[in-house]
């Protein structure tokens, strides 16, 4: 007999007869979902109900003491899952031991070959920095953690490897947002150790205990926190993995103070020397000494510790045979490699040789500038929008179109643009607006241009293509010069003194720059000498990254002279880390083009705005400060305006003595850079 049901779960008219045995709760009735005034008190009460209706009434009381038991079993599992019970059966804690997780840290990383790790030391992370040392991993500290980073960043994008740096906790982290941020942008594996507080005293208000986790999870390809010794190992392996694999990246592994120190000390922080007596307190003890069993349980058990396989996605033989045809056919083709292109596994020699077998011209940006040593007739070097709106196929290698290429707009509607990057989302940016891609490729660069030369090796080109655009270059070359030779103000020309630079810089040099007027027009004057030579902050635009940069190359290449390129401005971040620089007996060469004043922002305001405020600097002396650090310092002004090159000459000969050295370079302003973006 069919109920009607009133109100919360009462029926109306006479019981309906007891149902007809069944197994289990017997048949569910699908429900539409409760109305918002439904309370969960009521709710309950009707699953005891339809539980008390399917079951005959002699069976209900054994039933729910079934039921209630398998619930109180299952918990108790959990629980006991949740606390290590299980796993501490089968691996016992060594007590006596005087082994710590900062070991497990440095095991992981000598195997994955890292020889430098940056830091700024912090009590957090003692262990593993002790630890590295001990295994030959050569610890630098700097005076900022943020040049830490950027010290691992360098490291990642000359070596190909993942660079590594390790602060504390708390303040010591949010100091690396913006290199970490720069790297994600500019798509460096980086991996950035972190101290944390134990993990007993999280949210219980612990000194510099914050929530790092969510605020590194935008920034980074991959974010772990460390529980348990035993899991140091293996998240470290698949952290080094994450950061190369795919579109590269920086990654983030939090290591909780209890998770580095020795068994004995941790032990004397968490467990109480005399525990109470009372229930409460042995429960709490018991607690404690199972936490420190969990933690430690097969810490110092044998696990790999080597590399994991690599994701590294390729195109497809389709895909490339239909670029092949694409381009075979072109009258007007150019290249615009990108810092993709000179990712691993491709070396930059083969890249080099796949290029020059092309025999198309092509532009170079970021990481992939130098691709080509200093003059060579495939590189075109000036007046890139124009030869982009001549080209009928415009081939874009690890390239992207955002503000760099005017978010697309600077290709012509009717060229055939082929795109290759490993980022899908990357690669089709602004296409819905400003460009269509004739050909969207999904993978490695370098390797996607290896079998693009490969499959139309002996295919030529006609000649006047590259030639009128060599012709191009050449002028606007001629009009630079001509702009050196103009007199300025007050000061030094920065065009003639960059110029000069260009003429003096060695073979084996290596070019770091940060700065805003000054490194813009270097951009244009300054040519690295060979692959894997320039290290620039990418896309983000960063200032600062001088010292960090030059720390990095230095280490990764001894015997190269690494010259800095400062703006005024940029330098005041990188003043201190001189202090590192002699520390560690690093020798750099910053040449600082002093021009009183943040100049890229005051060229568009105070014709824009009227105003001039906050742009102004004063002509500092930097040399004198860095002296002041222990480096050596010049200065270079009007009064030795024929003496230049010998001023550079005599940083060189410091350089190679063992001293960082400061030049302070006081320029005029000029019209060079009229036009450029700021925002």
């Amino acid at each position: 007999m069919l109920v009607k049901r009133k109100g919360h779960g009462h029926s109306s008219g006479p019981s309906p007869p007891p149902p007809p045995k069944a197994s289990g709760l017997g048949h569910v009735t699908r429900r539409a979902p409760n109305s918002s005034g439904v309370s969960a008190f009521s709710r309950r009460c009707r699953v005891m109900e339809t539980f008390a209706a399917a079951t005959p009434a002699g069976n209900f009381f054994p039933s729910l003491l079934f039921l209630a038991c398998g619930t109180l079993v299952a918990a108790l599992l959990g629980a006991a899952h949740r606390l290590g019970l299980f796993y501490q059966l089968m691996h016992k804690v060594d007590k006596a031991s005087i082994q710590h997780g900062g070991e497990n840290v440095a095991a992981v990383l000598r195997a994955h070959g890292v020889r430098f790790l940056f830091t700024l030391v912090g009590g957090h992370i003692s262990p593993l920095l002790v630890a590295c040392e001990k295994l030959g991993i050569r610890v630098v500290d700097t005076r900022h953690e943020v040049t830490a980073v950027f010290a691992a960043d360098a490291v990642a994008r000359l070596t190909g490897m993942v660079g590594v740096a390790a602060v504390t906790a708390g303040p010591g982290l949010t100091n690396t947002v913006t290199a970490m941020k720069n790297a994600q942008i500019a798509q460096s594996p980086v991996l950035l150790l972190g101290g944390a507080a134990s993990m007993l005293l999280q949210n219980r208000g612990a000194l510099q205990a914050i929530d790092q986790m969510s605020l590194f999870r935008p920034l980074c390809k991959f974010c772990a926190s460390v529980r348990r010794v035993r899991d140091i190992v293996p998240t470290l392996r698949a952290a080094m993995a994450a950061a190369q694999s795919g579109t590269p990246g920086p990654v983030f592994v939090e290591l909780p103070i209890d998770v580095l120190y020795p068994y004995f000390m941790v032990q004397k922080e968490v467990v109480p020397a005399n525990p109470p007596k009372d229930l409460m307190g042995r429960l709490v003890s018991w607690y404690l000494e199972n936490y420190l069993a969990n933690l430690f349980a097969g810490a110092w058990e044998p696990q790999p510790e080597g590399p994991l396989p690599l994701d590294i996605p390729q195109a497809s033989s389709q895909q490339v045979q239909r670029c092949m045809e694409i381009l075979s056919r072109a009258k007007r083709p150019l290249i615009v490699l990108g810092s993709q292109a000179l990712l691993p596994p491709t070396p930059a020699d083969k890249l080099r040789a796949a290029v020059e077998t092309l025999g198309i011209p092509c532009f170079l940006g970021g990481m992939a500038r130098g691709l080509l040593g200093r003059n060579h007739p495939l590189h075109i070097q000036q007046n890139r929008s124009a030869a982009l709106k001549k080209a009928d196929v415009v081939l874009l290698a690890g390239a992207v179109c955002d503000f760099r290429l005017s978010y697309g707009r600077v290709l012509s509607r009717s060229s055939k643009i082929i795109i290759v990057s490993r980022n899908r989302k990357e690669m089709l940016l602004n296409s819905d607006m400003f460009w269509k891609p004739q050909e969207a490729v999904q993978g490695d660069v370098g390797s996607f241009v290896v079998r693009l030369a490969e499959g139309l090796k002996g295919q030529t080109w006609a000649s006047d293509w590259t030639e009128e655009l060599r012709q191009a270059d050449q002028q606007k070359e001629q009009a630079f010069r001509e702009k050196g030779l103009m007199p300025v103000a007050q000061h030094l020309n920065p065009v003639w003194v960059l110029q000069l630079v260009e003429e003096t810089l060695p073979d084996n040099s290596i070019l770091v720059v940060d700065g805003g007027d000054f490194v813009g027009t270097a951009a244009h004057l300054v040519r690295p000498r060979g692959p894997l030579s320039w290290l620039d902050p990418g896309a983000f635009g960063t200032l600062g990254v001088g010292a960090g940069f030059a720390l990095g190359a230095k280490l990764c290449r001894p015997d190269a002279e690494v010259w800095c390129l400062f703006g005024d401005g940029a330098f005041g971040y990188s003043l201190i880390e001189f202090d590192t620089f002699v520390r560690h007996k690093i020798p750099v060469i910053a040449l600082i083009g002093n021009d009183a004043g943040w100049t890229q922002i005051s060229r568009e305001q105070v014709p824009s705005l009227g105003s001039n405020v906050a742009c102004g600097l004063a002509y500092t002396d930097y040399h004198r400060a860095a002296m002041g650090l222990g480096a050596q310092g010049l200065l270079l002004s009007r009064e030795k305006e024929d003496q230049v090159v010998e001023v550079l000459r005599d940083a060189q000969q410091q350089c190679r003595g063992g001293h960082p050295v400061v030049v302070n370079i006081l320029i005029g302003r000029t019209d060079f850079r009229d036009g450029s973006i700021a925002v």
